[in-house]
């Protein structure tokens, strides 16, 4: 597949708008890895003027992880493309001074510490607040601000656990498994950000005051637990792991092909059911009366996947998929990265984006999400190499070149 029509995001509404929608936007983002730098990440690709603060010579461990391109991770460029990166030891006193002169033109400070660990530096909420009282500070952490557990280190996987995701995941005759992405953490981040810009308008037209967002990764995967707690306080009902299945929710799972791949298939609305039985063959389950809504499809659940499964057996993926299509019945197979990668829809969405990586190498990147129609995110540049744009961030609140070498050679930047 020619995927050169890639190589640009947002070719065609470039032209249309030079400015992003965060634009005039400044953020100190402190902290590490995942759950507060994805937060700033997504403010970044929108236009903010991200200052990323990693500690001299090591920086932020993502710089390391997972695949590399020579000596940086290639999930590196990606999070932390459109940041400025500036090093700074924050247990030295003249780089929390550094941070509170920053601070005085900031909007947002990100930070996902463990709780106390910015106070013990002065460089807390209530210190930078005096002396920014429209600040606004996202404040990530495992298990919130305050609370028995609040002192606890929490990584996602601990967060998932935590907050029932974890328990739900796998087969019921198995041990529970992860989701095999750092979920707790995104969701954070997802949740920090919606924070951030509510905060950030109340501000603004509400003649509000700067706050801080206290976000904990395990309330961010609980927030999206849907009926598990109403269901329990109610009926006392556990929710356990049911493998590829939706209990209740009928039909709703997936199935093995003719060709050993998987079909993914959602015909749980009342009009799709009836559509899918005819096109399978089954006109005795679509025109059942007892079938025409989900509470009685659900008591026929097992009986209705033997039937599909039976289906979909006679058949390879693509054709099955094709009969589905056809019939407008929502279905997929299971994607992997060279699924994902060689799918033209996600190119036609500029869902997967190359840029320059070096004379000879590109990167392809997972586009920017959302989709804005007349500001639309982009990545500016990749991820920015350890300290590339600290003289500029210094020179910006009066530190001059002098000035930077001496705080290099004692070791503040």
């Amino acid at each position: 597949m020619d995927h050169q029509h890639s190589a640009t995001e947002n070719q065609s509404t470039d032209m249309q708008t030079t400015e992003l929608p965060l634009k005039g936007v400044r953020v100190l983002e402190l902290g590490s890895l995942i759950a507060g730098p994805y937060a700033g990440s997504i403010l970044a690709q929108f236009g903010a003027e991200v200052i990323k603060i990693e500690p001299p010579g090591s920086g932020d461990p993502l710089r390391k992880w997972r695949k590399m391109y020579k000596d940086t991770s290639l999930w590196w460029y990606s999070q932390s493309r459109n940041k400025k990166s500036i090093t700074l030891n924050l247990k030295s006193e003249k780089a929390q001074k550094i941070i509170q002169d920053l601070v005085k033109n900031a909007d947002i400070v990100i930070e996902n510490f463990r709780p106390g660990t910015l106070e013990k530096w002065n460089i807390g909420w209530e210190q930078l607040s005096t002396i920014n009282p429209k600040l606004i500070m996202l404040r990530v952490s495992g298990y919130g601000q305050d609370g028995p557990y609040s002192s606890r280190p929490g990584f996602a996987a601990i967060a998932e656990s935590i907050g029932g995701l974890r328990h739900l995941t796998g087969y019921p005759d198995r041990a529970p498994v992860r989701v095999g992405v750092s979920i707790g953490d995104t969701l954070a981040s997802l949740y920090g950000v919606i924070g951030a810009m509510m905060a950030m308008h109340h501000l603004k037209n509400n003649n509000g005051a700067g706050q801080f967002i206290d976000v904990a990764l395990y309330e961010s995967v609980f927030g999206v637990m849907e009926s598990l707690i109403p269901e329990y306080g109610m009926f006392g009902f556990i929710r356990e792991r049911t493998g590829a299945s939706m209990p209740g929710i009928a039909p709703s799972g997936s199935y093995t092909t003719q060709d050993d791949r998987y079909i993914v298939i959602a015909a749980n609305s009342d009009s799709i059911f009836k559509r899918f039985m005819n096109a399978i063959g089954r006109s005795d389950l679509a025109n059942a009366p007892d079938l025409a809504q989900n509470d009685g499809r659900a008591k026929r659940s097992d009986e209705l996947d033997i039937a599909i499964q039976t289906w979909t057996s006679t058949l390879p993926l693509k054709e099955a998929l094709a009969v589905l299509e056809n019939a407008a019945v929502p279905s997929s197979g299971i994607n992997n990265a060279e699924d994902i990668f060689n799918d033209p829809h996600f190119h036609a969405r500029e869902m997967i984006v190359e840029h320059p990586l070096s004379e000879s190498d590109t990167i392809s990147l997972p586009g920017i999400v959302p989709k804005l129609s007349l500001t639309p995110g982009k990545t500016k540049w990749l991820g920015p190499k350890l300290g590339e744009h600290t003289e500029e961030i210094l020179n910006s609140i009066g530190i001059d070149a002098e000035n930077v070498e001496l705080l290099r050679t004692n070791g503040v930047i």
